[in-house]
């Protein structure tokens, strides 16, 4: 799916109930012909973007995971309900499909599992999951598009199987790099040059690889000292010594268009980041457990630097670039 089909909802709150409404009218045409309409992935659409999944009804999934910023934030931390701070930074929700862990600590499995966790937590909707059943048991609008689609009344199963389904559908491609790779554009020189630095001599590739760029696995960078910088990532859920200040690597696609950046919105730009993994100890002089790869930092010009990025922005998938 191409990035200018994925824009075609923003999440506001006027386009989420002309969405909502053109479906209502599908529904009042007749069983048949709603039948023939609805799918999975409309109906998981439609409850991306509805507040009904919050405690209040005031944030949907949307809320956080912006289209327009693909379907990221542009805040370190998000606000959920009541104006609290969700724990960590808002990553994209864009090609997850292949995905095999989900969220910064790898708690979910896939991305079925990982509906369920936005809508119970505390700092985000604050729903519990048989309230959110309820609430779609009890719609007029949505109770009888669960029934044609899976022959029941909504359940927890169904919930996360439709809005899954939605989220799977948010692939980009055609980016710059691709078009590249495919002889379609040529690279500037310093685009060519910042290839060769993420293969190379900046061992970016190490992690970030995979057509994704990332190998779904976990590191710790040197963000974590046990004081101020406190979060234990993957170790929470593995209860591993070996897994402290551990995070999973993010996919680079569309990486210029998702800060601020690490898993607690810490770095605001693109060079910020390079200049940080150049200098890792600076940042957190105390680091606990950095990865060797990471620990003895980059040895970069700024030229060099300045080259990097510009191909990190290559990974960029823009409206005007068709298949």
């Amino acid at each position: 799916m191409e990035l200018s089909q994925i824009r075609t909802s923003k999440g506001s709150p006027f386009l989420s109930f002309l969405l909502i409404f053109g479906l209502l009218v599908l529904v009042a045409a007749g069983p048949e012909k709603s039948r023939k309409k609805i799918t999975k992935v409309d109906l998981g659409k439609m409850l991306f973007f509805d507040p009904i999944l919050s405690a209040d009804s005031s944030v949907s999934c949307g809320s956080c995971h912006k289209p327009e910023f693909y379907f990221a934030d542009t805040l370190p931390l998000s606000i959920g309900i009541n104006g609290k701070a969700t724990r960590r930074n808002t990553p994209s929700v864009l090609n997850m499909a292949n995905r095999d862990r989900m969220f910064w600590d790898g708690r979910a499995g896939s991305l079925q599992e990982q509906v369920l966790f936005p809508i119970r937590d505390h700092n985000e909707m604050n729903l519990p999951i048989p309230t959110a059943i309820a609430r779609l048991k009890n719609s007029k609008l949505y109770k009888p598009l669960f029934v044609q689609l899976f022959k029941r009344i909504p359940d927890e199963k169904s919930l996360s199987e439709v809005i899954a389904a939605y989220e799977e559908t948010l692939e980009t491609g055609y980016s710059r790099f691709d078009l590249y790779m495919a002889d379609k554009v040529q690279f500037t020189t310093d685009e060519k040059a910042g290839h060769k630095l993420f293969v190379g001599k900046a061992n970016c590739f190490d992690c970030h690889f995979s057509p994704d760029f990332t190998g779904d696995e976990f590191k710790n960078i040197g963000l974590y000292n046990g004081k101020n910088w406190n979060d234990a990532g993957r170790f929470e859920i593995t209860k591993n010594p070996d897994d402290l200040g551990k995070f999973k690597v993010p996919g680079l696609r569309n990486v210029a268009k998702t800060a601020p950046y690490m898993h607690n919105g810490s770095l605001k730009t693109l060079r910020e980041v390079i200049d940080y993994y150049a200098k890792p100890g600076d940042f957190v002089a105390d680091a606990i457990g950095t990865d060797s790869t990471i620990v003895k930092g980059l040895s970069l010009t700024e030229k060099e630097k300045m080259q990097l990025e510009a191909f990190l922005v290559t990974l960029t998938t823009d409206q005007s670039n068709k298949k």
